[in-house]
């Protein structure tokens, strides 16, 4: 087993293969990121993100369709809790590209997202400025790029972006990080040829009960749940359902979508759907 370590998308990554990958494969997955991150990131000031925060206009992208036609979904089936234009709410509260996590006034995020964001399966235009943040599944679908760019490595891939991970050709346990305490896990998966996303509360917290997940309707973060996990043929949609776990359609979109998963509730109360290949420590109630 080897193991390629390296940071970046602000977070650490990573990559397990049965044998060291060629230079040339690694400079390829450290491009794709690295455009990747310049198109989507609202952290860089030369980001296409950025741009379109500043002025409006488009952005092209072949990962704008798919991960765009996933948020239509989520607002939809969270009541319009989880929407891309959730920057300048995050940024209100402290979570902006300076990380001054200084906090003033929330700030809802637009109602209307859906016109004032257009998109094609190959690029998005925002009609007037407008801050995306695509952190809701946006880190999964680089997992899935990264995993895709690896196709020819023979033997096990492990893909791992700060816990949004993907597997290929081996099983893979993974514990449950507990929200409360990281030196504890509530559980562990086993999963092979899937991927298994989390968020947390604990994660990306600053000040006061001040966290990135915001309910994009109040620009307020979530209170109920504290941490979530999904697993799913893919990370982009299991780090979507991970989102949408927060709220209250999350469970009916997981039972659309097939995708299997476990949450904790701010109380310490572990809820799972009743497939999840999930060994609980905390007792739950099969839902």
């Amino acid at each position: 087993m080897v193991i390629w370590r390296f940071e970046a998308i602000g977070t650490r990554w990573e990559v397990e293969t049965d044998t060291d990958l060629p230079a040339p494969t690694r400079t390829a997955v450290a491009a794709l990121i690295d455009d990747f991150d310049r198109t989507w990131s609202r952290f860089r000031d030369d980001s296409a993100v950025a741009r379109l925060a500043r002025d409006g206009g488009r952005l092209a992208s072949a990962d704008a369709g798919p991960m765009l036609d996933a948020y239509r979904e989520l607002a939809a089936v969270t009541g319009g809790a989880v929407n891309p234009l959730i920057g300048d709410s995050l940024a209100a509260l402290g979570y902006d590209a300076r990380y001054s996590l200084v906090a003033g006034e929330a700030v809802p995020a637009p109602v209307d997202w859906e016109q004032a964001l257009r998109w094609t399966r190959d690029g998005a235009t925002l009609q007037a400025p407008a801050t995306i943040d695509v952190g809701a599944l946006g880190k999964g679908r680089l997992v899935d790029l990264v995993l895709a760019a690896l196709g020819d490595i023979p033997g096990g891939v492990v893909v791992d972006a700060g816990g949004d991970l993907a597997v290929r050709g081996r099983p893979v346990r993974v514990g449950l990080e507990h929200p409360f305490d990281t030196t504890r896990a509530i559980g562990v998966a086993t999963i092979r040829d899937q991927a298994l996303c989390a968020s947390a509360t604990n994660r990306r917290a600053w000040g006061d009960g001040l966290h990135h997940v915001l309910d994009a309707r109040t620009g307020r973060p979530v209170a109920t749940w504290a941490a979530t996990w999904a697993i799913a043929s893919d990370a982009m949609t299991a780090d979507a359902l991970a989102t949408a776990l927060f709220f209250d359609g999350g469970p009916a979109l997981a039972a659309r979508w097939g995708v299997e998963w476990v949450r904790m509730s701010t109380d310490g109360r572990a809820q799972r759907s009743s497939a999840c290949p999930v060994e609980l420590f905390t007792p739950a109630p099969q839902r």
